[in-house]
């Protein structure tokens, strides 16, 4: 196809309308960045925008170099692997019994699992539950409430549904268990969709705050973005700030500035990596043989 001259101009208009919306997606990330590798002094004064002002690298130091901050940092990490692992391992388990047309119950099960997507019982109920349970306090209470995603199983269970039955049927003429078809021919072909979900859950467990704000009270299992929270409101606290370590307003902004690049890099530098097969897993099924 030979492109004609108002083609190339239509193209060279949509590639700057991208453009724009990429630096303004960006905007926000830039200034953070900048106020946190800019001195406490300009910040009082309001002069930063895009552009540290007065380069100081002493918020990255004073983070890196305080315990909380690392340990904080680090728990979150292994709290987002142990997570994902079994969220995942959840998932499957829950999304492959029920492409079985024989299983006894099937639609039940359906209906009731979906159910729950649109009903709960509330942030009471289930802390009154965790905690007749001996949860509250514990680091499973990070783990276990939320480790199936209803919708993430129905994708699951969506993709599984998407593969050619006939793998399965001689599977089982060989003499395959469910689960040897589940390790051999499933998951093998489930790549993307499994790469995708993993993903979802992982963002999930390393921006979530909310479980370990209202189910814990120790300080050494507080996921690094409950330590954000924590940062970001010591304005208002005088107490949170005398416990965070804040000795000026200006310093107060220069560290949540480098606290919140300090939670946001991590999973910036993990998504390039999984991006093809995000891609790959959020079109699958979009395009019918």
């Amino acid at each position: 196809m030979i492109k004609t001259k108002t083609t190339k101009i239509g193209d060279w208009v949509i590639a700057g309308f991208c453009l724009l919306l990429v630096f303004l997606c960006l905007t926000p990330l830039l200034n953070v960045l900048a106020r946190s590798l800019s001195s406490a002094e300009a910040l009082v004064r309001n002069e930063v925008i895009l552009l540290p002002v007065g380069f100081n690298l002493g918020a990255y130091r004073l983070v890196l170099g305080d315990p909380k901050y690392t340990w904080s940092l680090a728990w979150t990490a292994m709290l987002t692997v142990i997570c994902t692992l079994v969220s995942m391992t959840m998932t499957v388990l829950c999304a492959y019994p029920l492409t079985y047309d024989q299983l006894k119950g099937r639609r039940f099960f359906n209906t009731y699992i979906i159910l729950t997507m649109y009903f709960s019982a509330g942030t009471i109920p289930t802390y009154l539950l965790l905690k007749d349970i001996r949860l509250l306090n514990n680091p499973l209470v990070l783990v276990i409430p939320s480790c199936l995603s209803v919708f993430n199983m129905i994708i699951m269970r969506s993709f599984f549904y998407g593969i050619p039955e006939s793998l399965r049927e001689s599977a089982e003429l060989d003499g395959a268990g469910p689960i040897r078809t589940l390790v051999s021919i499933y998951l093998p072909l489930s790549g993307p969709s499994l790469a995708t979900l993993a993903l979802f859950y992982a963002v999930g467990r390393w921006n979530g705050f909310a479980d370990a704000l209202m189910f814990m009270n120790k300080r050494e299992y507080f996921p690094i973005q409950l330590l954000l929270y924590n940062i970001l409101n010591s304005v208002t606290s005088v107490e949170v700030s005398t416990q965070e370590g804040f000795s000026s307003p200006g310093l107060s902004e220069t560290l949540k500035a480098a606290t919140v690049m300090f939670a946001t890099v991590p999973i910036l530098v993990v998504y390039p990596w999984l991006q093809r097969y995000f891609i790959s897993g959020v079109t699958i099924g979009a395009v019918k043989g």
